[in-house]
């Protein structure tokens, strides 16, 4: 599992190595670390010998590793400039720029536009401007030169620990930022790397180790990612003597006269994600459509019987349908069972819900739910509000619901009502389809109707986490995020990187999850 951390976090865990005086050493070592991660981009696309690259250089720590990266750059035989956007820089990383045959250029209140076109045209182009320990974004002549040169395009550019105005601990973004390809963080992951709109900017992260990781071992993660072998470990493994009730029987709410749609997607996708059995409460005329499609589900007409976890909302619209959501609702709150609730039934929730409850809105849909919830506050929550500040609202809502929250989106957050969170981000834009929510909703549903008793296990999987029971639902919700956004990936390449349809998704499912269990059992002790 990837555990990911604040900027305070991170400096908490440096702050012993640099009393004992050995803050020179991990600017070398992260120094080091960066230089070597631009030689390896730049040897993709030419000649190391004589290419160029500039860094840009604030002042402290971040903009010395930049610095101290150019100069190793230097020394293997890059043409190497450094821009520097403060009076006072780092003053033994410059000298040390400067010894290896460095250029410098001082940024100003008139040359900021100059300099970007300079920049523009470099081969590669290091940003060191701020660093973990910021607050707000670029002002002045550094925010002028960042946004003439996110308009001019640069060709590769590569991000010194984070990118310049992205806040390390919640991955808002303070414009203008430039986007990056490559971001090089040190020492630990920051959360504001995995969580958007931070990830859209940071491009592929690599961390390089400077000897702080021991320390982060004893701090809890602001964020948490789900590794290829977490989701073998946690996805179902059923046993020899398996059968159709022990693997999970399933009860879905979803669809209707007008939306059909969502119920034939919603009970397709559970059924190819391996639960037992699928009990669909609809309609006749989606009844007849789901049936055509997974002849393997029933559709009850009364009472459903016995079921092991509840999916409800996908395309549910009229008063039958929210109906039969709220007897849903009423008999999962009476029997303690595990319930989806998605889209058209978000406005039905208890007033106060359990953990095992997980909503999956998106964001305009965490607004409308945010809104209705009395202890907001006075001022009204948008969807650009949820999408600049993802982290913080989607931890609002579990507290205020009392529910597990899955916000989907580019990154998917899930979290838990302790504030634990998972994020998630394994798709492609492709994704971003009609059907594609309930998909998701079906392999959230069939998950949770499959590994219910794995989670009160003690012993489990999900136990290994070390998470508490009630953070455990938080998980087997992230790797459904997981599973559905490789499945719609997968999918893509069978196009070579095409569109696809929500159908395409829920086809690919059995075989991300037959990969990833393969894996595992190969890689197990």
């Amino acid at each position: 599992m990837i555990s990911a951390f604040t900027g305070q976090q991170i400096r908490d865990a440096e702050q012993p190595l640099l009393d004992a005086g050995e803050g020179a050493v991990l600017m070398q070592r992260a120094a080091y670390g960066l230089a070597q991660a631009v030689i390896r981009e730049v040897k993709k696309r030419r000649r190391l010998a004589g290419a160029s690259v500039t860094v840009l250089a604030g002042k402290g720590n971040n903009g010395g590793d930049g610095l101290y990266a150019a100069a190793h750059l230097a020394r293997r035989g890059m043409r190497t400039t450094a821009v520097l956007a403060a009076d006072a820089v780092h003053a033994e990383a410059l000298a040390g720029f400067k010894a290896a045959g460095g250029q410098v250029l001082q940024l100003g209140p008139s040359n900021a536009e100059e300099l970007a076109v300079l920049c523009a045209g470099e081969d590669v182009i290091i940003d060191a401007l701020l660093g973990t320990g910021a607050r707000g974004g670029l002002r002045e002549a550094s925010a002028e030169l960042v946004a003439a040169l996110q308009e001019l395009g640069p060709r590769l550019v590569v991000a010194c620990d984070v990118p310049s105005g992205l806040d390390a601990g919640t991955g808002e973004v303070h414009w203008p930022v430039l986007e990056v390809d490559v971001t090089v963080t040190f020492g630990g992951f920051k959360a504001g790397l995995l969580t958007d709109p931070g990830e859209g900017c940071a491009g592929r992260v690599e961390l390089v180790q400077i000897g702080i990781e021991s320390a982060l071992h004893h701090q809890a993660p602001e964020l948490r990612r789900l590794s290829a072998r977490d989701l073998g470990a946690l996805l179902p493994h059923p046993v020899r003597r398996a059968h159709k009730y022990s693997r999970g029987v399933l009860g879905i709410v979803a669809g209707s006269s007008r939306f059909a749609g969502a119920a034939v997607l919603s009970v397709h996708a559970a059924a190819l994600t391996g639960v037992g059995m699928v009990r669909y409460l609809g309609p006749e005329s989606a009844a007849r459509m789901v049936l055509t499609r997974t002849p393997e589900a029933l559709w009850e007409t009364q009472d459903p019987g016995r079921v092991q976890a509840w999916v409800m909302g996908p395309g549910v619209d009229g008063e039958e349908q929210l109906h039969r959501a709220g007897a849903a609702s009423d008999g999962a709150l009476r029997d303690g069972l595990p319930v989806v609730v998605d889209a058209g039934a978000l406005s039905i929730l208890p007033d106060r819900c359990p953990p095992h409850w997980i909503l999956t809105p998106h964001a305009g849909e965490l607004a409308a739910l945010l809104d209705s919830l009395p202890s907001t506050g006075e001022v009204a929550v948008t969807r650009a509000d949820v999408e600049s500040r993802p982290l913080h609202f989607v931890r609002q809502a579990a507290q205020q619901t009392g529910a597990t929250v899955l916000l989907k989106g580019a990154t998917t957050l899930v979290a838990s009502p302790s504030g634990i969170v998972f994020s998630q981000s394994e798709g492609t834009p492709w994704m971003a389809t009609a059907g594609s929510g309930d998909v998701l909703a079906g392999v959230l549903g069939a998950l949770l109707a499959q590994a219910a008793e794995e989670i009160a296990d003690d012993d489990g999987a999900y136990a290994a986490l070390g998470l508490d029971p009630e953070d455990r639902w938080a998980a087997v919700a992230a790797a459904a995020a997981s599973v559905h956004a490789r499945a719609g990936a997968l999918a893509s390449m069978d196009f070579d990187g095409g569109p696809i349809t929500a159908s395409a998704i829920a086809e690919a499912v059995p075989r991300v999850i037959g990969s990833l269990s393969a894996e595992y059992d190969r890689t197990r002790p």
